[in-house]
């Protein structure tokens, strides 16, 4: 990815599944004009209100929650707690981590989002220069 891919929707409700195991996800409908890159998880900044996270990105199915074919666009944004529902988000797209996977359990994708967390935020430091978040 030569320059960073820019996303930008409205955060929705989804299934809710990543915060029973602490990892809860804003789920970006994302606007019809932007292009989404390929699937896999992703370092990004997600951006609300001039507000700027660190976050870790799945774009694609979900292997290990569901069968549907429809893709989703959903980030943990990381140190950040709240309620985004109903917020405009950008969310600019840093660099992959790595292809989608299928998962045993919920718990298995926890403990791979925690690694992802760490690459994703080496990943942040370099492609900002920022030592910690504004968030």
């Amino acid at each position: 990815m030569d320059k960073p891919v820019l996303l930008t929707g409205t955060v929705e409700h989804g299934k809710a599944l990543g915060r029973t195991v602490g990892m809860p996800t804003a789920n970006l409908s994302v606007d019809r004009e932007c292009a989404l890159p390929e699937a896999g998880v992703y370092a990004t900044v997600s951006e609300i209100e001039g507000r700027r996270w660190p976050s870790v990105t799945n774009i694609g199915v979900r292997p290990s929650v569901d069968d549907s074919p429809v893709w989703t666009v959903e980030s943990h944004l990381i140190g950040f707690s709240g309620d985004l529902y109903g917020q405009r988000m950008t969310l600019t797209v840093l660099q992959i981590i790595r292809p989608q996977m299928r998962f045993s359990s919920l718990e298995a994708v926890k403990k791979q989002v925690e690694t992802d967390v760490i690459t994703a935020m080496k990943i942040y430091k370099e492609k900002t220069g920022a030592k910690h978040w504004e968030g």
